[in-house]
């Protein structure tokens, strides 16, 4: 296992910059997924680690050295590509024994380290067959298997179960998950699927146009957004975000937004803010309790959808502002209805409307580009 370290990393691709004075730094064993949008910088940023693109500014460290310039067979890292990458002439086992064999490794040690990586994957049944033999599943855990028989200091996945559908990328992340535990390498992975962040990383490293906007750990980015791009871009469905002011209505303090008032939290109160404040106010639709009174927010219901063990449902207030609500079971007799709905104080986020940070104390910093577990 091996620290890898990212400071000021900077990637310009003519005059356009896609990665922005990046630091970050990676603790040995720990699992960290960059997650973002397409087009974010997270896929550049893990090229540059593997030395398939070059830094523009900055350095990379891995296990204490210097490898910005160094060439990717040097680096100690092995990568999983998002399309396999796999040699369709080879069989398995030539495809998971190709790296040793280039690097001249004996003849025993090449096939004790194949029959191990086929034996945690389960692909032992496998090695004789060529790529095209095999399904989307198999072909990932072959290439995942030449990565684990190089036995690096850091893996790199970029996108890895993208091609996978719904019910095998929920297998292919419980096996790599499992993966982890047993190897503990220190692993860089690459995906737009918040499912696989969460239930995947030890920290989340969210981007946004070549920027670190939160780093932390699930819990932390989805329970403490630093901002309203990482608030509105975890969770699902999305945040309800609505323009509010903080106001005074028979001696208590409320936020007001032009559908309804919601008492202030008590957190909110400690800070230095007037009347004329702009503030967002965010309420996961989770966190929307319908009511039999006559609730916070009133609702028309548009659209549910009925998922199992939960509607989501979706429709307008009265001044027109679209929102959206999780209920248990299923809500399909709310449909063109009315909706009493409310929330506790403490499940509200409140960011300044001007500078889209969170207002709670002991937000991180923004961008928290440290990478600081603290």
């Amino acid at each position: 296992m091996a620290n890898l370290e990212l400071r000021n990393l900077v990637k310009r691709f003519g005059d356009v910059t896609v990665v922005s004075e990046l630091n970050l730094s990676v603790s040995p064993g720990e699992f960290v997924v960059l997650l973002g949008e397409s087009g974010c910088g997270k896929s550049t940023t893990l090229r540059m680690v593997a030395g398939l693109e070059d830094v523009t500014q900055g350095q990379i460290i891995i296990g204490g050295k210097d490898v910005t310039q160094a060439h990717p067979m040097a680096r100690d890292i092995a990568m999983v590509f998002q399309n396999y990458a796999l040699y369709p002439h080879m069989d398995v086992a030539q495809n998971l024994s190709f790296a040793l064999r280039l690097a001249g490794r004996p003849q025993a040690e090449i096939g004790a380290k194949v029959a191990s990586a086929a034996r945690i994957l389960n692909i032992e049944h496998l090695l004789e067959r060529k790529p095209k033999e095999l399904s989307g599943g198999q072909r990932q855990r072959v290439a995942i298997g030449r990565a684990i028989v190089r036995e690096p200091q850091v893996f790199l996945f970029d996108e890895p179960l993208s091609n996978l559908d719904a019910k095998l990328r929920g297998h292919m992340r419980a096996e790599l998950a499992l993966l982890h535990q047993r190897l503990g390498k220190t692993t860089l992975y690459v995906t737009h699927d918040q499912v696989e962040a969460m239930t995947l990383a030890s920290r989340i490293v969210i981007f946004d146009k070549g920027r670190i906007q939160q780093v932390g750990t699930p819990s932390e980015v989805f329970n403490h957004p630093a901002n309203l791009f990482v608030a509105g871009f975890i969770g699902t469905p999305t945040m309800n975000f609505f323009e509010a002011r903080l106001q005074s209505l028979d001696g208590q303090a409320v936020l007001r937004t032009q559908d309804f008032d919601v008492p202030a939290p008590a957190w909110l109160l400690t800070q230095a803010l007037s009347a004329d404040s702009r503030l967002t106010l965010g309420i996961r639709p989770q966190m929307l309790l319908p009511t039999n009174d006559m609730g916070r927010l009133r609702m028309k219901v548009e659209v549910v959808e009925y998922l199992g063990t939960e509607s989501q449902v979706v429709g307008r207030l009265d001044a027109g502002q679209r929102v959206c609500a999780v209920l248990q079971g299923d809500a399909k007799d709310r449909l063109h209805q009315g909706l009493n709905l409310t929330v506790e104080p403490m499940a509200l986020h409140v960011f300044d409307a001007t500078t889209g940070l969170s207002l709670k104390p002991g937000q991180p910093s923004f961008p928290n580009t440290t990478g600081d577990k603290s």
